[in-house]
């Protein structure tokens, strides 16, 4: 098989590691944003300017249809983010999103000659999202092989890390500064820390002063 990938990029944390990763993995690499006319359109500047700094090339693909599909705190701005309860999927879940994302993504890598489809989904810290699953991942890693007749590999570095250890890997790659100021994780489009408010910047912020605390311990 080649040695070639392509990363489902966002621009957030989690996809940027998983980019950074590869480019320690793969021989060539690449990247596929999608647009959804999520909540937040910085998400997509965030993603060129993180692509364009590692030098890599950017696909940008229009999933216009998700957004009229699921509504959700992602897609609309009338809709709260709030994280579930009793049970109940957080109100930023979007519907079939990484079903969608990883078989378009599978599409274009077949087209690029790619066997190697790299994406930052992790069911350690998924926040009950059913299509952050290593079930699912596997399960549609047999379908697409099957429905194109192509040996596609789907590889989930941070399947089973926590935040703590996301941070930490990517500061076993070199870019843990790069990935803390530049990265879009924040649900209300704020770049780096975030607002500090909602569920992803605060399992986000939770991870890193977790890591902080072991890095100064080796440090010393």
């Amino acid at each position: 098989m080649n040695k070639k990938a392509l990363v489902v990029f966002s621009g957030g944390q989690d996809s940027t590691t998983c980019l950074v990763w590869a480019l320690k993995q793969f021989e060539e690499v690449q990247v596929v944003t999608f647009n959804y006319n999520q909540r937040h359109a910085a998400e997509i500047e965030v993603a060129k300017e993180i692509a364009a700094h590692f030098n890599v090339k950017q696909h940008i693909l229009d999933l216009g249809l998700l957004n009229q599909l699921a509504p959700n705190a992602l897609t609309r701005g009338d809709i709260e983010i709030k994280a579930g309860e009793d049970g109940e999927l957080p109100s930023t879940f979007v519907d079939g999103r990484n079903l969608l994302f990883l078989s378009f993504a599978a599409i274009l890598a077949k087209q690029l000659s790619y066997n190697h489809i790299v994406t930052g989904v992790c069911q350690t810290d998924f926040s009950g999202y059913p299509d952050c699953r290593d079930v699912f991942v596997k399960s549609l890693n047999v379908t697409l092989n099957l429905s194109m007749d192509y040996e596609f590999v789907i590889h989930t570095p941070l399947m089973w890390l926590d935040k703590k250890e996301t941070w930490q890997l990517a500061d076993e790659l070199g870019q843990f500064e790069y990935i803390r100021e530049h990265t879009l994780t924040c649900y209300n489009g704020i770049k780096g820390s975030g607002c500090g408010e909602c569920p992803a910047c605060q399992l986000r912020s939770r991870g890193l002063q977790q890591y902080e605390e072991v890095r100064k311990t080796v440090d010393r």
